[in-house]
């Protein structure tokens, strides 16, 4: 019988390339374990990444949808806010005129004007309002404010009325300047007149949110707002008993504004359901195409685990072999 042997370099080396072997399929398993996906990706598509390709394409895409759409929410957010804000004062303001109204006294005259003062100074800061260091109601000129200071609009407001009567002329100056384009959209309103491009929110949805500072509501109640702030300044020269109806007039007017200013915040809030609709759909999506692509080059745990450990008992047995074989000598053989 012919016996074949190796030399013992010979099986030293041997060994070790056995052993490297089963280190790289140990490593291997370890990452497919803890991945949950093979390692050996074009294998397991035969070569063929077109699918896989595509799906990661639309992940891609899906995620620039992701972020769209957390900026859009963030901005229609803190539009909302902001039209709550202007609303509410216009609110109060209205209350405060049809009260201020029943009463001929000249105190109470006072506290309108200030509170009307006041009232303006908010709905300006909230038609003011920033959010990711862009203005909300400036159209396309998000880097600046919409609107000056309440003293600059009423200073403005006051040369128009001053020398006018009667209380319809007075009216009447304050709503031809708000309403005039050389008036206050050229000396008050800082922003664009263009307004912001539509937001895409999905592949094939967008939401547009066209309102800017010189919104006919808007400048409503600013208008009337003014007027209450400015009654009683001496400049207009208006009397206790013209003021008494003025302030009824405003209020009137202003419980319009305020309607016009609802419908607002409602076209606000429908965009605000539309965005987190086209959200939830687009994490639907991804959600089923992070599945597709799992199936594609996922790899079986329970297989993955029994193989490992397989090959670590591979590893083991084969070292227990390189230890006996480093012990084998003449002597021990003689013993």
């Amino acid at each position: 019988m012919n016996l074949t042997s190796i030399g013992d370099l010979a099986r030293g080396l041997t060994l070790r390339t056995r052993a490297t072997d089963i280190k790289t399929q140990i490593e291997t398993l370890s990452y497919e374990l803890s991945t949950g996906q093979v390692q050996d990706i074009s294998g397991r598509l035969g070569g063929d990444y077109s699918q896989i390709l595509d799906l990661d394409r639309s992940l891609a895409r899906l995620d620039a949808f992701g972020i769209a759409t957390s900026e859009a929410t963030l901005f229609t957010d803190a539009m909302q806010l902001g039209l709550t804000t202007f609303g509410d004062s216009v609110a109060d303001m209205t209350a405060s005129l049809l009260a201020y109204g029943t009463a001929n006294q000249p105190i109470n005259h006072e506290q309108a004007s200030v509170q009307a003062k006041n009232e303006l100074d908010t709905m300006i800061s909230a038609l003011n309002s920033r959010v990711g260091g862009r203005s909300l109601f400036s159209g396309t000129a998000t880097d600046v404010s919409p609107l000056p200071s309440s003293d600059t609009v009423l200073t403005a407001l006051k040369t128009q009325l001053t020398g006018h009567a009667t209380l319809a002329d007075i009216r009447l100056a304050a709503d031809t300047w708000f309403n005039d384009p050389t008036g206050f959209d050229a000396v008050i309103y800082q922003g664009s007149n263009n307004t912001l491009a539509p937001m895409q929110i999905s592949e094939n949805e967008s939401v547009a949110l066209p309102i800017t500072a010189t919104d006919p509501a808007f400048k409503a109640a600013l208008r009337d707002v003014a007027v209450a702030a400015l009654a009683t300044d001496s400049a207009l020269a208006i009397s206790p008993d013209q003021r008494t109806a003025l302030f009824t007039q405003l209020g009137a007017d202003l419980a319009n504004a305020q309607d016009a200013t609802v419908k607002l915040r409602a076209g606000v809030g429908a965009a605000e359901a539309r965005i987190e609709e086209a959200a939830t759909r687009n994490s639907a999506a991804r959600t089923s195409l992070e599945f597709s692509r799992n199936e594609l080059i996922a790899a079986d745990p329970y297989e993955t685990a029994a193989k490992l450990q397989t090959v670590q008992f591979q590893l083991e047995s084969l070292y227990s072999v390189t230890v006996r074989n480093a012990n084998l000598s003449l002597v021990n053989f003689l013993r």
